[in-house]
């Protein structure tokens, strides 16, 4: 049996990991400054991590959610006192899809509606749901077309009130800030507006926070630079350095009924270990502070004296969540940040560089990037 073939791979094999840097099977050195679509966040091995997770694994690794789980409690008030959603629920699953699927189903039951809002190049997942309301008909089959689901222009407060007016949505699913699209950043009036709107018309906001989130940007969650609180916060990617599990943070006015949502392997006690671990590591040093001072280092590298660096048409993002808007002169930087300079990077499309590094980055780091770059856009 060989696998199915649907990723473009690189012929490279990390093989051990340290921080930021990342070793392949032929001991060649990489600095990771993507983290595998934003999942490392508190660095490969961190000994507090690893530590932690191994000790869990040797008392118990898994039981279902047929018995009482005190990790699982330990989560959700760690995670709701670093967050500011201390008032509201938490319900845990396996992946970032998965939060998104069981979110826009418990708005759907509180609100008794059908229909979601979704915004132009969203990327909500690939599960049937999620995918529904991903703006990418390449990932979407016939089978998750789905009539229920509304899409507008991001930043168009007009459409968004069209829409939610005829008072058939039961939510509104938005990213923090649109990833897979090319690092797309909601304007912080756009997003107070579609909170007043979707109050006006009692329609849930659901934020998925699965890229942005998680102390990325300098805050714990994107919306909160736009001093909105969500109905509903969805999260998965950075929340445990790598272990499968997602959350879907709920709004006290969303009760909980039995059977209404459920998972087999959803909070279990290794995933709960890995994600307090991280929290751990991010308050002791302190990673949101850092990814907010490191996230201002890259912004005014990528602006000498002002002006926008030569090889770039546009800077997206916040924090260390950033996307390269690349001329056409420099195309397959990419692959030569990779090739020649050992930089692991992401990409949204072909002419957008994604930089996703673990929280723990350093200014030395980012600065040795700056240089590898300079060198390579030289003309």
């Amino acid at each position: 049996m060989d696998l199915f073939k649907v990723y473009k791979l690189w012929d490279i094999e990390p093989v051990r990991g340290l921080g930021t840097t990342l070793w392949d099977k032929d001991g060649n050195e990489y600095t990771d400054l993507y983290g595998g679509h934003a999942v490392i966040s508190v660095g490969h091995s961190h000994p507090h991590y690893v530590k932690m997770v191994s000790e869990q694994l040797a008392r118990l690794g898994f039981y279902s959610n047929a018995v009482q789980n005190s990790l699982q409690k330990d989560l959700a008030a760690r995670l709701g006192k670093i967050s500011g959603y201390d008032d509201y629920s938490l319900f845990l699953c396996n992946s970032g899809a998965e939060a998104n699927e069981n979110a826009m189903k418990a708005a759907s039951f509180h609100t008794g509606r059908a229909r979601m809002l979704a915004f132009d190049k969203a990327f909500h997942g690939r599960t049937s749901g999620a995918v529904a309301v991903t703006d990418n008909p390449k990932i979407r089959s016939p089978f998750n077309s789905c009539e229920n689901v509304t899409y507008v222009p991001l930043n168009d407060i007009e459409a968004v009130e069209k829409e939610l007016s005829s008072g058939l949505y039961a939510g509104v699913i938005i990213e923090g800030i649109q990833g897979i699209a090319g690092i797309y950043v909601p304007d912080d009036g756009f997003m107070r507006e579609l909170r007043r709107l979707c109050t006006k018309y009692g329609t849930l906001l659901i934020l998925d926070e699965i890229q942005s989130g998680y102390g990325r940007i300098g805050k714990f969650f994107a919306h909160q630079f736009s001093g909105i609180r969500a109905d509903i916060v969805t999260t998965a990617k950075g929340m445990a350095n790598g272990f499968p599990i997602g959350g879907v943070i709920i709004s006290p006015d969303i009760r909980p009924e039995y059977g209404m949502l459920g998972t087999t392997f959803g909070g279990n006690h290794l995933a709960c270990t890995a994600a307090l671990a991280v929290l751990d590591i991010m308050e002791n040093e302190h990673l949101i502070e850092n990814a907010e001072k490191t996230g201002e280092f890259f912004r005014s590298a990528f602006h000498p004296d002002g002006k926008p660096d030569p090889a770039l048409s546009e800077y997206r993002g916040k924090g260390l969540m950033i996307g390269l808007q690349i001329r056409p002169e420099f195309s397959g930087l990419r692959d030569r940040l990779l090739f020649e300079e050992h930089f692991f990077t992401g990409a949204a499309g072909p002419s957008v560089i994604r930089l996703l590094p673990s929280l723990t980055i350093s200014i030395d780091t980012a600065s040795a990037f700056m240089d590898s770059w300079h060198r390579l856009t030289k003309q």
